[in-house]
């Protein structure tokens, strides 16, 4: 009997424990450790990257820093400390989960898979995508790539469409796996594969990142399309509110169109190219009544 009931009140705890520590929230966490985690990636230009003294920069950084001060304000943490964490494509999710970050900027898409364990705020972009390849290959789309190489980055949404097309369609591409996309673009340089898939935005950058950015090319229709948003633990309504009436607030104003001018039509690190890309009229129309609700 005793010790059933030593049992039952270890089993209490650890679940009274559990969940107290699953109930923190972003704002409660701030509030008692003075400082907000911003995950952000080492080579997703221009949203999320490091520069050449190894600083975290990009669009989506500068939104997260924008949400930070909003948070700094909300928790009356004036001396309010942020700290970055750089993440991959695989682990991303996983940092924001386990609470190792409190938000994660970059390229990441919002859909129904990953909404399941995480939140995301608005849409800073919408793209989709496409294939990286050399400036002298033929590949056009991804049919032409049968019993050819294409590689893509671990855990993302466009390996994920690459492999379901190859299965549909029996195309017969070796798909192969890199672990970061600036692997992945060097790959494709070395003819280790034929073509990389992903976010047509992120090739752009890629390429024009490299040391001989003429000798690739960016080619084919969209194989998805992704709506990029900052991301965010889910189960946290009140932090969740809080980082959408930021964003609301920058696309309403139109403060976000500086930022993203700074980073899609201006010159940027490491290079100082610019990417020349005005906002798409998809993005414009998505503004006009921004949510977070995406069809996807």
């Amino acid at each position: 009997m005793k010790a059933s009931r030593l049992s039952w009140m270890v089993g209490a705890c650890l679940l009274v424990c559990g969940n107290a520590a699953w109930a923190e929230t972003v704002l409660a966490r701030v509030a008692a450790s003075n400082k907000f985690v911003i995950a952000h990636r080492e080579s997703s230009i221009p949203f999320s990257y490091l520069d050449a003294n190894k600083k975290p920069v990009g669009y989506a950084l500068d939104l997260c820093l924008k949400i930070a001060e909003v948070v700094r304000k909300r928790t009356g943490k004036s001396g309010m400390q942020v700290e970055y964490l750089m993440v991959t494509p695989a682990n991303r999710m996983a940092m924001i989960e386990q609470g190792k970050a409190d938000v994660e900027c970059g390229p990441t898409t919002n859909n129904a898979e990953r909404r399941e364990k995480v939140a995301f705020t608005i849409p800073h972009f919408i793209t989709g995508a496409r294939l990286l390849v050399k400036a002298a290959s033929k590949v056009e789309r991804i049919e032409d790539l049968e019993g050819k190489k294409l590689v893509s980055t671990k855990g993302t949404t466009p390996l994920k469409a690459a492999e379901q097309a190859n299965r549909e369609r029996l195309l017969h591409i070796n798909i192969l796996e890199a672990p970061d996309h600036a692997k992945a673009v060097e790959m494709v340089e070395t003819g280790e594969a034929d073509a990389f898939v992903m976010d047509d935005v992120l090739l752009f950058g890629l390429a024009a990142s490299r040391p001989n950015p003429a000798a690739l090319k960016v080619v084919g229709k969209f194989l998805t399309t992704e709506p990029l948003a900052i991301m965010l633990p889910k189960n946290d309504p009140e932090f969740k509110k809080l980082v959408d009436d930021e964003m609301r607030h920058l696309i309403s104003s139109k403060e976000i169109y500086p930022i993203y001018d700074k980073w899609f039509q201006k010159p940027i690190p490491p290079k100082n190219t610019p990417l020349n890309m005005p906002v798409s009229y998809l993005l414009k129309d998505f503004w006009k009544y921004p949510t977070d609700q995406v069809p996807f």
